[in-house]
This record gives structure tokens, C-alpha cells and sequence, in this order.
């Protein structure tokens, strides 16, 4: 039942996009037709700005959508998960959310558990949204945690696609009670084999985590669209 409700969340979300948002989706290294197969292990969000970025999944098909949410796990902030409002509607759009800290405890070692095989890891790499200054809440900057690092070393197979949004500080600000309409939302997207990226890293080098934070880095400015 819970992905019947997540399935029509999705589909009721993208309808309502098209209706008051223009969608801008960049393609850096494939086209849409090739893109969405079915070997997305991870898929790693960057930029992230808003608690209202799961508008920016009206750029995904919806066969993608039906094919795949069964095997969605996401590590989601405890302190959004909490939230009488948001909290509900990321728990019924991703059934699988679990609950983690800021730290790398009991909760980020008890999500790892829950990573199959086959599973598809979504995950904001950052950690925590940006603010209008360019910084976090706490006002300090922005980086790429290397949670994702972990995963991408015990991930063995699949594509990983970086999803850098363009910012939707336009649509709502962290903080703010209410979003505009009638914006354009954009978002690029750019997917690599894991395998080959892990040999492009050298996962086994003891600076594994570093590397891989600093060549999202890169990668998140690259993609950054305009």
C-alpha cells in the first residue's frame, strides 16, 4: 500500500509542477532518452536549498517513478522528519526514510544496514540547505559531507546520478511559510558508473572520502546550472 500512496504523491506532485512551474533539465554526459535506466544505484542531490526540491522530480519520468520507488532508501535530517507537516509528506513520499542525526552515530550506521543489494540510495550529500547568504543556518559554509563516500565504497554495481539543482530560493527560502508560483525550476543531471568511478577515485586509497568530496565539489560548481 505505502507505494501505491508514494507512486500517486510523485505523479500528483509533477502534475501540479507542470501546471505552475517551468521545468529547465540539463543532460551533461547522456540524453533523456538513455538516461533513466534501471541500474541507478544512487542518486546524490547537490545544491540543496529548500524543503521544496521534490518539485524538481517532475523532471523524472514517470516510468522511472513506477519502476523504482520499491527499492528508494533515503537518510532523512531527524529534525525534518519531526516536523508535524514535512515530516508526514517526505514519510509518505519515501516510505523507506530513516531517520539520521548530524553525526556519524548509531542512526547513520543503522541506515547502512538497510542498503541491499539493489537498492536505490537518494541522499543530499550536504547534509543541511543553504541559505540566502550562501551558508548554512549556523553560518558557516557549505560542503559536501563524505557520508556518501561510505556508500559509494560498499556499492558495487549501478549508475550514480548527481542532481544539481539550480536553487530554489526563488520558490521558497528555508524558514519561509509559503512558496511562489510561476517560476522556472531547473536541474542538471549528469550519471556515471560506480565501478569506474571507484577506479577513477581509487576507493582504496585511505583518502577515499576526501577525494570524493572534493571531485562532487567540482563537480556540483560544473554542473551548477545558470
Amino acid at each position: 500500500m505505502s507505494y501505491f500512496i508514494s507512486l500517486f504523491i510523485s505523479l500528483t506532485i509533477k502534475a501540479f509542477v507542470k501546471l505552475f512551474y517551468k521545468v529547465e533539465v540539463i543532460y551533461i554526459n547522456d540524453d533523456e532518452d538513455t538516461f533513466w535506466s534501471n541500474d541507478i544505484n544512487v542518486f546524490a542531490f547537490l545544491n540543496h536549498t529548500s524543503l521544496f526540491e521534490p518539485l524538481l522530480f517532475a523532471s523524472i519520468p514517470n516510468q522511472f517513478f513506477k519502476e523504482n520507488l520499491k527499492r528508494v532508501v533515503v537518510p532523512a535530517a531527524d529534525i525534518t522528519m519531526k516536523r508535524p507537516i514535512v515530516g508526514k509528506i517526505y514519510k509518505s513520499f519515501f516510505p523507506q526514510a530513516i531517520p539520521i542525526s548530524r553525526k556519524r552515530d548509531e542512526t547513520w550506521n543503522y541506515f547502512k544496514k538497510k542498503i541491499r543489494e539493489n537498492s536505490l540510495v537518494v541522499i543530499a550529500p550536504e547534509g543541511r540547505m543553504m541559505r540566502e547568504d550562501g551558508l548554512d543556518k549556523h553560518g558557516k559554509p557549505m560542503t559536501i559531507k563524505s557520508g556518501i563516500a561510505d556508500i559509494l565504497k560498499e556499492t558495487e554495481q549501478g549508475q550514480l546520478v548527481l542532481a544539481t539543482s539550480g536553487g530554489l530560493h526563488h520558490v521558497q527560502k528555508p524558514g519561509e511559510p509559503f512558496f511562489r508560483l510561476f517560476k522556472t525550476i531547473k536541474i542538471s543531471y549528469e550519471k556515471i558508473s560506480i565501478s569506474d568511478y571507484k577506479k577513477l577515485i581509487d576507493f582504496q586509497q585511505r583518502d577515499f572520502q576526501r577525494q570524493v568530496v572534493n571531485d562532487l565539489t567540482m563537480r556540483m560548481k560544473k554542473n551548477l546550472p545558470s
